[in-house]
């Protein structure tokens, strides 16, 4: 090996110049030009570790300062996603240090800092805990809507004395209540003179990560812009290595392949691995790939050894304070004064460990991969003793909150400190309805919990924790928590502590597929754990709420009159207890058990009352809850010009104070209506996004898998829509309530008709009714009425069908809800058809036709044009089937339906050239063919004049002029005729002879 002398200053050097960014900088000058004039935007810079997002974010910053802007930056840090607004909380110390903004960043600051006060651990009566507090200024959730607003509103005004662009770095460790804030803001943008830039690593968003969907969220709603920065070639590593070492020629090819195979093009690694490199003068290179370390650690860890003892101590120390840290802070955690630190902290910049931030008030490792180096290095001893420095030094500062307390605390050992900061951050937290920073930090304060530690304030622990799991969907754990908090009251003769806990545990149990015997035992069992106690207003308030789960839990599964019942006893209970929310709740649940029983007008004045009540008493939550319910039940109850009136408003209010799941769920609803209604673009477009959005819940999932489902069975896709009402019946059978399931098990009946397979339409049919039938069911039954009729028909089985009118119009009528009556008419017209009585089947049709178009449901009025016009041709009334047949092709193209255009168009064939002087069926009469499809059915002449509504005789003289005009002996050549004669002609044929099973060109 020849000899090597190092570089002239043997120190690590950053790439002067930006290789392989051009592009990115010119969008980004782009839409900067845009904010200058008043149209602002988000654009996201994504890449993996160390691939240059700081450094393209860096050069959008200098070029915006050139261009007039004031610039300012936030950043989040690996803890950040336990501190609610983490990075906006850095962001106004950013703003504080510019003149003409720190007003703005005091306030900011002020605002998050003051989010709300930490909640009282005490629950209601005796033991006080209540996961639904609310106070006079409405709920938890409106709370922390306000305060979004209230720090959007600030944010928006750092723009009005002048352009400002603002960087946000690393937001995959943003916590909810950033992201939040940043949503809101970007929906302001467009109108103002603010560039926002942020980055993240698009390698670090994991599922449970909050950025992952919320990302997702803006990119599909246009409210962000996202630009992918890519790993360096050959060629631009050779330019960033020649431009590093300095020299005269470009880079060795040897030293730049091998630094190029080692980094994989990622720029902060061939910095880092350049920085360590020995190498010789220009013309007297000898190259010696070995030199070049194998990993970035390595060649962090190599620079590192070259700086002082005393630079050292300083950068480990401030790697376990974390990615920025504060000079004050570090100088108390090391135990010298500051201007003590300057000279170590210059030999760190200068080295490039560290760089200032553009307030000059911190510092930041230049990347978090080498904090996370040195961080590494420093021994565990010596961690645990400088991270309970951190902590002390960081305690009375309300720069440093008891979140970040709470992780130094932990680090050092130190568990019954970590558990009273951890236990105080995650209050606060919850108190904001930051409810994922709430479970970190509430988990820490559980595994740092002191073991003596009383049960009653453990279990409180525990009940605050199940709360917040349950709210961020983990509901494995917020059972197990709920159990556990349960279990502890319990222990320590807390029964009235441990019954209020049931009704949110049966709420997870009913997510994680408990079904209405296993909920209503659960909440069954805390009634009983209270009998006895003492009548107090505590008391009442938990046995209201108790019983309100009850009676929702039977009302979502239709069982009306024990709901009813349960839910005027809850909701007297509540009133006597103050308990404003809970009797909101329950009237909402009691509203919509009446509009089902077919008491309309009680029930829809009780919902609308919740509603302006909910509003009054600014209940969000209750607001938006009254919303869905009054909604859905006009939906089901095929109220649909109600339904949509109200679902519109309900999702802008639920979408404006941010209750997603509610907004989900109702617009899965509306796809259902504009299905219904024949307006299948939209329903599709409006179902699609609340399935794809992921914030509605599984039921939201289940009702928009519906819509989805009818649109593509209407349109014929039946691969589709069986796909997709699969899914939504294992989805319902698994929550075991009758609104989930009976709709998917609906929709798989039309298709296996549609499909040609009456015999599976029947079954679904069945299981339908049964579902039905167990809870005296109108609402979801009435579609199976007429399917079921169409594949009993089909399979050549007219008794079945008969039978299976009988029945189900018997449920139907029962309950007497107007929107489902048609389907009783539209049921018997066209059993009257399979028998021949077209007189009867067109009576029936054409109400059932009308019923349906009154009633907005497009599917069904469609079928009865044609069912209608079909007892027209069988008359003999040629011009009534044609029209309408055109009326049923108009609908079927206005749908975009092929089935129902395919059995508009077969009928219309078979009209085509048909007059009234030579029927199909001649030699006989229409009503002779009547009675010869009695024959064919195997019926008396009595039940044939009972049919047809004409005297016994009338039938015997009928008969003999039929088989005087067919040459006939007996009954049964007259049934083959007729069936010959229907094979050949198209002429109506006894139900399922000569035909194809289930086709639905032949549905009547």
């Amino acid at each position: 090996m020849s000899s090597q002398r190092p570089l002239s200053s043997q120190r690590p050097l950053v790439c002067p110049i930006l290789v392989g960014r051009d592009d990115l900088l010119a969008l980004a000058d782009r839409r900067r030009t845009e904010a200058a004039g008043g149209q602002g935007g988000l654009l996201f810079l994504a890449g993996e570790a160390g691939i240059g997002k700081t450094r393209l974010l860096g050069s959008i910053e200098r070029r915006a300062a050139i261009a007039g802007f004031s610039v300012v930056r936030g950043g989040a840090f690996p803890r950040d996603v336990e501190v609610a607004g983490g990075v906006f909380l850095d962001l106004s110390r950013s703003l504080a240090g510019v003149p003409r903004l720190r007003e703005a960043g005091v306030a900011l600051e002020t605002r998050l800092v003051s989010q709300a006060p930490a909640p009282s651990p005490d629950r209601p009566g005796a033991n006080g805990w209540d996961p639904e507090r609310s106070g006079p200024d409405g709920d938890l959730h409106r709370r922390r809507r306000i305060l979004v607003l209230d720090v959007v509103d600030i944010l928006a005004g750092i723009a009005d004395g002048g352009p400002v662009h603002v960087s946000l770095e690393d937001l995959h460790w943003a916590d909810d209540l950033t992201l939040e804030i940043l949503a809101a803001l970007a929906r302001r943008l467009p109108g103002l003179r603010l560039q926002v830039a942020a980055t993240y690593r698009s390698d670090e968003l994991y599922p449970r990560v909050p950025m992952r969907e919320w990302r997702t969220r803006l990119l599909a709603g246009r409210l962000a812009e996202e630009v992918r920065i890519g790993r360096l070639d050959l060629a631009g590593t050779a330019t960033m290595a020649s431009a590093i070492l300095g020299g005269a020629v470009p880079a060795p090819h040897d030293l730049v392949a091998s630094i190029h195979e080692r980094s994989d093009g990622v720029p902060l690694h061939v910095e880092e691995l350049l920085g360590v490199v020995r190498a010789t003068p220009a013309a007297d290179v000898s190259v010696h790939p070995l030199d070049v370390p194998d990993t970035l650690d390595e060649a962090i860890l190599r620079r590192a050894e070259r700086l002082s003892a005393r630079a050292r101590r300083v950068a480990e120390a401030a790697a376990v304070i974390g990615r920025s840290f504060d000079p004050a802070l570090l100088a108390a955690v090391i135990g010298r004064p500051e201007e003590r630190l300057a000279v170590p902290l210059a030999e760190l910049a200068r080295e490039f460990f560290v760089t200032r931030t553009p307030d000059a008030d911190r510092l930041d490792f230049r990347h978090a991969l080498i904090r996370d180096a040195l961080y590494a290095r420093v021994p565990a001893a010596a961690r645990r003793q400088l991270h309970g420095r951190v902590a002390d030094a960081s305690a009375g500062d309300p720069r440093f909150g008891p979140a970040f307390r709470s992780v130094h605390l932990e680090e050092a050992g130190r568990a019954d400190d970590a558990f009273e900061a951890a236990l105080e951050g995650g209050r606060r937290a919850a108190a904001v309805s930051a409810h994922r920073e709430a479970v970190e930090l509430l988990e820490r304060a559980r595994r740092n919990a002191p073991a003596g530690l009383p049960p009653r304030e453990r279990a409180t622990l525990l009940a605050e924790l199940a709360v917040e799991a349950a709210a961020t969907d983990a509901n494995d754990g917020a059972d197990r928590y709920f159990a556990q908090a349960a279990g502890l009251y319990e222990a320590v003769g807390d029964p009235l502590a441990a019954a209020a806990l049931v009704p949110a545990r049966v709420a997870v149990r009913h997510l994680l597929g408990d079904d209405l015997g296993a909920r209503t035992e659960r909440l069954e069992a805390g009634l009983r754990a209270i009998d006895g106690l003492p009548d107090d207003r505590a008391s009442r308030a938990v046995r209201a709420r108790l019983l309100a789960g009850l009676s929702a839990a039977n009302m979502l599964d239709r069982r009306l009159d024990a709901s009813i019942t349960l839910g005027e006893a809850s909701r007297s209970l509540a009133t006597v207890a103050g308990d404003e929310a809970t009797e909101l709740d329950v009237m909402a649940t009691l509203g919509s058990c009446f509009v089902f029983a077919g008491r309309m007008d009680e029930g829809w004045t009780m919902l609308e009352e919740v509603i302006r009540r909910s509003r009054g008493a600014r209940l969000e939550a209750q607001t938006a809850r009254a919303h869905r319910m009054i909604a859905s039940c006009a939906s089901v109850l095929v109220e649909y010009d109600l339904a949509e009136r109200w679902l519109r408003e309900g999702i802008e209010i639920a979408e404006r104070v941010e209750l997603w799941n509610h907004r989900h769920y109702m617009a899965a609803h509306l796809g259902h209506v504009l299905w219904a209604m024949g307006r299948w673009d939209e329903a599709e477009r409006v179902a699609g996004h609340a399935l794809s959005d992921g914030r509605g819940g599984i039921t939201t999932r289940i009702t928009a898998l519906h819509a989805l489902g009818y649109v593509a069975l209407g349109r014929g896709d039946l691969a589709r829509a069986n796909e997709l009402l699969a899914e939504a019946r294992e989805l319902g059978e698994r929550m075991a309530e009758l609104q989930r399931l009976s709709p998917a098990l609906w929709g798989l009946a039309e298709a296996a008709l549609l499909a040609g397979d009456p015999a599976g339409a029947a079954e679904w049919c069945r299981q339908g009714e049964a579902a039905s039938s167990r809870v005296a069911d109108a609402a979801y039954l009435f579609p199976f009425l007429v399917t079921g009729t169409r594949a009993h028909l089909a399979l050549g089985d007219p008794a079945a069908a008969g039978a299976w009118v009988e029945r189900v119009s018997a449920l139907l009528a029962r309950r007497s809800i107007p929107g489902t009556l048609p389907a009783i008419d539209h049921a018997r017209g066209l059993l009257a058809l399979a028998r021949g009585s077209t007189g009867r089947a067109r009576t029936s049709l054409e109400a059932a036709r009308g019923g349906w178009l009154a009633r907005r449901r497009a599917w069904e009025a469609g079928w009865a044009a044609v069912d209608l016009a079909t007892a027209h041709a069988r008359a003999n009334r040629p011009a009534d089937a044609r029209r309408l047949v055109e009326e049923a092709q108009a609908s079927a193209l206005a749908l975009g339906s092929g089935p129902l255009a395919g059995a508009a168009g077969a009928l219309a064939r078979r009209l085509r050239g048909r007059t009234a002087v030579e029927p199909a069926w001649a030699p006989l009469t229409a009503r002779e063919l009547e009675v010869a499809r009695g024959i064919a059915e195997g019926l008396t002449n009595g039940q044939i004049a009972s049919d047809l509504g004409i005297a016994p005789r009338t039938v015997t003289a009928h008969v003999e002029h039929i088989l005087g005009k067919l040459g006939a002996a007996r009954r049964a050549e007259v049934a083959a005729w007729v069936a010959g004669r229907a094979v050949a002609d198209g002429a109506p044929a006894p139900a399922g002879a000569g035909r194809a099973p289930g086709a639905h060109g032949e549905r009547a």
